[in-house]
């Protein structure tokens, strides 16, 4: 497939001021693209311009993609990275920490590409979406997150229906990248060690850049080949994700991997429920 040249394509990045939106700023700079940023602490003298802009807030977000289209002069491309993480169990009832993530992981994206498709139309650009490989295969303790990745898709989806005759759309499913989005996650005592293999942020930004050159864009980038296997296996065959998702979490309860985490304290108690249980006793 013969790719396009990103020397003087006009982008606009949010979660510029990320792991990944650092790298990718990096990167396409020194592919000679025009960049400017967006995220929630300003950045405006650095190499990469970034633009302070609370990516929550529908009144906030329309003037700041202005700004940035103003400041590029056009808009050729949006990658729509920003987004966080955090411990969610689907047992129990939705939290603060369950609307942020559903605000920056879907509704920002949202706000941001609807704010952006006027200059996108124009030019005939393209939207890039980050997602993530848990829209395909969900792990437990991790719901919100799950969910408003996989809410993402179904919105990118939605949109190329509605104007993918001028504007390129593709989504891209990293797996797990060591940075700060894990934190709150491992601070609950719920790491995904042992459940989700990590990448490198490079392989990441990698395959962003090729979607972002490729001919025509693309419908959904994996990662890495383990990463297409994992999504064909998500999608084409549900029930085997699941029963593998269960024996490895099974693995890590029957290891007291999760003891000491409050929030798989339900998880851990059916667990050994369910091991206390033989056929003289019955399971009913």
């Amino acid at each position: 497939m013969s790719g396009r040249s990103l020397a003087g394509r006009r982008v606009l990045v949010t979660g510029a001021s990320g792991t990944f939106g650092r790298h990718l700023g990096a990167a396409l700079s020194a592919a000679d693209a025009r960049v400017v940023g967006l995220d929630l602490h300003a950045r405006p003298d650095d190499d990469v311009p970034v633009l302070g802009c609370d990516l929550t807030d529908p009144d906030a977000v329309p003037a700041a993609v202005r700004a940035a289209v103003d400041r590029l002069g056009g808009l050729d491309l949006l990658i729509n990275n920003a987004g966080v993480g955090g411990p969610a169990p689907a047992e129990l009832p939705p939290d603060e920490v369950v609307r942020r993530q559903l605000e920056v992981n879907l509704l920002a994206a949202w706000r941001t590409t609807a704010a952006a498709l006027p200059a996108l139309l124009t030019t005939r650009g393209r939207v890039i979406f980050v997602a993530s490989r848990m829209a395909v295969l969900p792990l437990p303790l991790a719901a919100a997150y799950g969910v408003s990745k996989r809410a993402l898709v179904a919105y990118a989806d939605a949109l190329r229906h509605e104007v993918g005759t001028h504007v390129g759309v593709s989504v891209v499913y990293p797996s797990m990248v060591a940075s700060p989005i894990h934190d709150s996650t491992a601070e609950a005592g719920l790491s995904l060690r042992g459940v989700s293999r990590p990448e490198p942020v490079e392989g990441v930004v990698a395959a962003i850049l090729r979607t972002a050159t490729a001919r025509r864009a693309p419908r959904d980038v994996s990662t890495t080949a383990r990463g297409r296997l994992e999504m064909a296996v998500g999608r084409h065959a549900p029930a085997l994700a699941d029963r593998l998702v269960r024996r490895t979490l099974a693995a890590r309860l029957a290891a007291g991997d999760l003891d000491a985490a409050p929030l798989a304290a339900g998880m851990v108690d059916r667990h050994r429920g369910a091991a206390r249980r033989t056929p003289e006793t019955g399971d009913r």
